[in-house]
């Protein structure tokens, strides 16, 4: 009994330890440009910043990243992101290419643990699948009168924070102080409205029901394709097929890519019933009829499908 609940304790240990194998993803703008980073669709952080650390990320996983900057006359930027391993840091900055184009560029990976201590002007976000609400950042001075020895008076208006500062006035000091406070309120302040609602389109002019986060980048898939084209036997191969359709998303060309690789009818039609729940653009399911040879294939998984709904 106490092996079987020292072994317990193990395992939920090793468990806990695989769970906080997150990984971090830092954005900043060389030329201090304010942006809202959007993850997989989703805004991460509340106010526009220039320099956003999103931690808590999944890995490994795809990442699709959409900056949208305060400055309304700079094009938004685009650009997949796959985070290979857990418990590291990547980098990435917003540079301005030769002909003006700015694009988002990887820097580095580092382990979290090696990871250089974050800058104070760095706005740190825990990644969430859930809008924060808009935010502005409003500078509130506060303007203190003195009252010189000979009846004058001294009025100061400075913008500073914690500012000090003595003024003579006929000979005597008079000592004026002023602060600054700093509050957020969600609003959309100087930004004047929301950035619209972004909708990411994996499949170019898709916009039907969806089946799953983002399919597989194109490297990633021409990979998997490869490691089951390499086994021998047809069993083999669908099983390795299923693996990855069952740890991935997928496209429905990515589907049907896959299928094309499997020699005998029921390897394919039991690879697509398989492969629906774990595909994108299940609007566009009807396109790997193509892979098929007898129209009773077909049938047959359009039974199934009506049968998921």
């Amino acid at each position: 009994m106490k092996k079987l609940m020292l072994s317990a304790a193990i395992l939920f240990s090793l468990a806990l330890q695989a769970s906080a194998q997150t990984s971090n993803f830092v954005i900043f703008d060389q030329n201090g440009e304010q942006f809202y980073a959007i993850l997989n669709g989703i805004r991460q952080n509340g106010t526009p910043q220039t320099n956003v650390r999103i931690t808590g990320l999944a890995a490994p996983a795809g990442y699709k990243v959409t900056l949208i900057f305060r400055d309304s006359t700079i094009p938004r930027v685009e650009k997949s992101f796959y985070l290979q391993n857990p418990s590291t840091e990547v980098t990435t900055d917003v540079v301005i290419k030769k002909n003006g184009e700015r694009v988002l560029r990887w820097v580095s990976e580092t382990p979290i643990a090696q990871a250089t201590p974050p800058p104070s002007d760095q706005n740190n976000v825990a990644y969430t699948t859930t809008e924060p609400p808009m935010g502005t950042t409003t500078t509130v001075v506060t303007q203190q009168t003195t009252t010189a020895p000979n009846g004058g008076s001294v009025n100061m208006n400075m913008n500073g924070m914690g500012t000090g500062m003595n003024v003579s006035v006929n000979g005597a000091v008079s000592q004026t102080t002023v602060t600054t406070t700093t509050t957020t309120t969600s609003s959309g302040g100087d930004m004047g409205q929301a950035p619209p609602p972004v909708q990411q389109q994996y499949v170019e002019g898709y916009n039907g029901p969806i089946g799953c986060s983002m399919p597989m980048m194109h490297e990633d898939y021409e990979g998997a394709k490869s490691t089951i084209a390499a086994k021998d036997f047809e069993s083999d191969r669908l099983t390795i097929a299923k693996q990855i359709a069952s740890s991935n998303c997928l496209s429905a060309g990515q589907v049907k890519g896959i299928m094309m690789l499997f020699t005998f009818e029921d390897s394919k039609l039991d690879f697509a019933k398989f492969a629906y729940s774990h595909t994108y653009d299940k609007g566009n399911y009807y396109k790997i009829n193509d892979a098929f040879q007898f129209s009773s294939s077909t049938d047959a998984l359009n039974q199934y499908i009506n049968s998921q709904h």
